[in-house]
């Protein structure tokens, strides 16, 4: 259920959802109870709410006539969606190449060109390969950038940390 309520301290008109304990007015943000506030209209749809507050609005501003002029609230909202220009648009008329945007937006969801320390490089070598050697991981790490004599002491270390184990030559992350 649906109430258009009225404010009593700034006369501001309001839809409220359900029937709270207590509401507050969004223009002078005083809490009202809700059962003492005075509704204007009740009903179980929200777009028949909107529009008779909108009514009540116009009837108080003395634009009642006006407002038989307008639809109702859904076909003015497909009206504005139509009108606006999409986001493909409004980015070419600000000079931005679109497929650029959209190829940028792919790499970055493949990790192209994401900036990776060298030690999550080979954290990634261990994580992406079933319990590598030293070898593989070197080979995976090498062909990112990263120094093999930094794999290698990364290997020491992230062992010493208990952050990988290395049996029968082959490492795993823990």
């Amino acid at each position: 259920m649906y109430a258009v309520v009225g404010c009593s301290n700034c006369d501001a008109l309001w839809v409220v959802e359900g029937r709270p304990d207590s509401t507050s007015c969004p223009r002078c943000e005083k809490r009202h109870r809700f059962g003492k506030l005075k509704k204007f209209h009740e009903t179980p749809d929200a777009t028949e709410a909107r529009e008779a507050r909108s009514r009540l609005f116009a009837t108080r501003s003395g634009h009642a006539d006006s407002l038989e002029d307008l639809d109702d609230f859904e076909t003015l909202g497909r009206e504005a969606e139509r009108a606006g220009v999409d986001e493909d648009e409004y980015l070419e008329a600000s000079g931005v190449d679109t497929s650029e945007v959209a190829a940028a937006g792919e790499r970055a969801e493949r990790g192209q060109n994401r900036s990776r320390s060298r030690r999550e490089v080979v954290l990634d070598a261990l994580r992406e390969q079933d319990r590598p050697t030293a070898a593989e991981v070197r080979e995976y790490a090498t062909d990112a950038g990263v120094p093999a004599e930094y794999v290698d002491r990364a290997l020491q270390k992230l062992s010493r940390a208990g952050e990988v184990s290395e049996s029968g030559g082959r490492y795993r992350l823990l």
